[in-house]
């Protein structure tokens, strides 16, 4: 006969089946433990990801490796906890190539999920860049090493039908990347191959032809709650003394996406000049600051001298700087070349290319032309950022609220479609 026992968490009594999965548990109590890895029927746990970590009579454990028992005490919501929490999964995202926009498991990514979940909008780890090969070789699958976040999902739970498994890891150490046995792959059926694909928790292994897009509204996390986003409170606005506010924006190493989006406000724009003046911005072709700006926003990372001049001259001159967009929040897009030496990437654009003018073979060099830098770097390793939104590009929605809570002091919510990383 099962045994119903009583556990606490965060000094709260709850009762709960001896021997059920903490995490389960608390699941069944409307407490959500976040997880990559875990699954019920895998026992033990593979406890891999440490995103569940919780405080067991004081020592910090893997939650899902934690089973209830008679008087049970568990800490789970303080903020030493879920810093640490949160800070695993900034460094998933650090230690691997992680750009949603260009990922097909964007919106199915439970990577992706716990950042929405755990209201993360950058990471404090610079993202590393590390140049992995994608393993094209298998008869129907692309691994995607960068996205992989070591989970070992597919190593436990892909297998052939004589048993055999597809998946393993090799190397050792920050070097282990996820392999696969092209000859067992051959052996899985369609749906054997396409739940490979789906078990993994984010973009680390794709069925060739699977793998497309799909609408936002059809994907697994489109429509679910985002309560850490919203509603954001009013903050203190600058001293009102009834003049207009001064706003001024820019692009560096970008595509200007985040600008166009500003301007997806469509006739609310009208209604935004009333009570804000746009300075020094490509929006009103002024090349320098006339005045002092309360609040700047920066598109675009750090590619070269010139974007590293520009940005210090916002800092100085604006009162509250933002990062608008992936790109400035983390290089996005052009820190794609961060994984390539600046030499090899400069001889393949101009040495290599079928377009060099007249075949001259010639890398530009003048002192009229910015210096290059050696990788793509974000806006707050430059200077001192005060605020972030994420997206690419963030909706127009999401940048004007966000301006006119800063601003004005308006409270706002932002809603989940407004609020995505892709």
């Amino acid at each position: 006969m099962t045994k119903v026992v009583s556990f606490y968490i965060d000094g709260k009594r709850y009762e709960a089946e001896e021997g059920t999965k903490l995490v389960d548990a608390a699941k069944g109590i409307g407490i959500h433990i976040p997880s990559l890895c875990y699954y019920k029927h895998i026992d033990p746990p593979l406890a891999t990801c440490r995103t569940c970590t919780v405080q067991v009579n004081g020592k910090s454990m893997p939650g899902c490796l934690v089973k209830v028992e008679e008087g049970l005490q568990v800490t789970y919501d303080t903020p030493e906890l879920a810093d640490q929490r949160k800070a695993i999964i900034e460094m998933m995202f650090a230690e691997g190539n992680h750009f949603c926009p260009a990922c097909e498991k964007s919106g199915d990514c439970d990577l992706q999920h716990l950042a929405y979940k755990e209201g993360i909008s950058v990471t404090r780890f610079p993202h590393l860049f590390v140049d992995r090969m994608i393993d094209f070789k298998a008869e129907r699958m692309v691994i995607e090493p960068s996205r992989c976040v070591k989970c070992m999902r597919c190593v436990e739970e892909v297998l052939t039908d004589e048993g055999k498994r597809v998946f393993a890891f090799k190397n050792r150490g920050n070097q282990v990347v996820v392999s696969i046995d092209y000859d067992e792959e051959k052996k899985l059926t369609e749906e054997q191959a396409a739940r490979a694909m789906n078990i993994c928790p984010v973009g680390a292994i794709l069925v060739r032809g699977k793998s497309e897009a799909r609408p936002f509204g059809d994907r697994k996390y489109d429509m679910e709650p985002n309560p850490a986003f919203e509603p954001v409170a009013p903050t203190t606005p600058p001293e009102q003394n009834g003049e207009k506010k001064i706003v001024a924006t820019t692009s560096l190493a970008g595509c200007f996406g985040c600008h166009m989006s500003m301007l997806d406000l469509d006739l609310g724009i009208l209604d935004l000049v009333e009570v804000v003046e746009f300075n020094k911005s490509p929006l009103t072709d002024i090349k320098k600051f006339t005045k002092r700006a309360h609040i700047g926003l920066i598109e675009g990372g750090i590619c070269n001298s010139e974007n590293v001049e520009v940005l210090r001259k916002f800092r100085e001159m604006c009162d509250i700087l933002v990062s608008v967009g992936e790109c400035s929040i983390w290089g996005g897009v052009p820190a794609m070349r961060n994984t390539v030496p600046l030499d090899e990437c400069l001889e393949e654009a101009y040495l290599n290319s079928i377009t060099s003018e007249n075949n001259e073979g010639i890398i530009p060099a003048s002192a009229d032309i910015p210096k290059i830098l050696d990788k793509v770097y974000a806006c707050h390793e430059v200077v001192k950022i005060d605020y972030w939104i994420p997206g690419c590009p963030p909706s127009a929605e999401h940048i004007w609220k966000v301006v006119k809570n800063l601003l004005f002091g308006e409270q706002y919510s932002v809603l989940y479609p407004e609020f995505k990383y892709d």
